[in-house]
């Protein structure tokens, strides 16, 4: 997977934008577009969407500040069929006009070109679990949440607070299947969302398929299949976070799973506030 991200990162510097095609990429090389973009998100620190805006606009920028004579070249050479369309994405990036960067230089913000490496310094124990599930039905409270990649989430908090300790009784009661217990889980999430997009986050229980559910809770059905739970102990919600970055950067470059579209799962076995034993769960299927 790491030498598939790095050819990924030549081809978005090589290729002509207009043929840039991801899917056929991660065909090409023996994936999934929705694996590829989720490993690239988690591992860069940004979507893949939005590296390459970076870099196209880092080249434009360039030819820019060296004197180009026409923007509407640039921008056409760049993937962008208008001069409107090209300006709006250019100052998101550099804070400046097109024309600008033309006529004074700068001063222009710079996307380096990535390059992954596979590396365990500061790595984290796992312990890991490959279970096959049915039908999954996954029943709760859900709440439309922005996705934030670092820290504790309030909006989740604000959320979860807002349920009744009775609330929280019931739920564990309806519990009748695996993974058991009160969950966290995360739904409608783009394979590389940036931060701030909106997504479901449902807290709630798993139960059989054939289980009646209370009108008052909303449910998410998740087809059968494979899942690699991953273990983790330790300050929350850090823990929990560099286990994300672990799977993607020594687990998965090294067993043959790739991730398939469903919601992800966070299971806590003991929670205390600001430490957390708890299990991560992930839908795969074989590579």
């Amino acid at each position: 997977m790491i030498g598939t991200l790095n050819a990924l990162v030549d081809l978005v510097d090589g290729a002509d934008p207009a043929e840039l095609d991801v899917a056929a990429f991660a065909r090409d090389h023996g994936t999934t577009e929705y694996h590829l973009r989720r490993m690239f998100s988690t591992l860069a620190g940004m979507p893949l969407s939005d590296y390459i805006r970076r870099r196209r606009m880092t080249l434009a920028g360039a030819e820019l500040a060296a004197g180009a004579p026409n923007v509407l070249d640039v921008a056409v050479r760049h993937g962008y069929g208008s001069i409107e369309a090209f300006g709006r994405a250019f100052r998101a990036v550099h804070g400046i006009g097109p024309t600008d960067a033309r006529r004074d230089g700068g001063p222009l913000r710079t996307q380096p070109t990535l390059r992954f490496r596979l590396s365990v310094e500061g790595s984290i124990p796992m312990d890991v679990t490959i279970t096959a599930l049915p039908e999954l039905v996954l029943i709760g409270h859900a709440a439309q949440v922005p996705l934030i990649h670092e820290g504790v989430n309030p909006h989740i908090q604000e959320h979860i607070a807002a349920l009744a300790p009775e609330e929280h009784a019931r739920l564990k009661a309806l519990s009748d299947a695996e993974p058991r217990g009160i969950l966290a889980v995360t739904d409608d999430v783009a394979p590389d969302a940036p931060e701030g997009t909106t997504l479901t986050y449902l807290h709630g229980v798993a139960v059989q398929p054939g289980t009646p559910v209370p009108d008052d809770l909303d449910v998410i059905r998740v087809d059968a299949g494979s899942w690699a739970v991953f273990s983790a102990d330790g300050p929350f919600p850090e823990t929990l976070q560099s286990l994300w970055a672990a799977t993607a950067a020594e687990w998965f470059p090294s067993n043959p799973w790739r991730l398939r579209p469903a919601p992800s799962i966070v299971r806590y076995l003991e929670f205390t506030g600001t430490h957390a034993s708890c299990e991560l769960w992930l839908a795969v299927e074989t590579a």
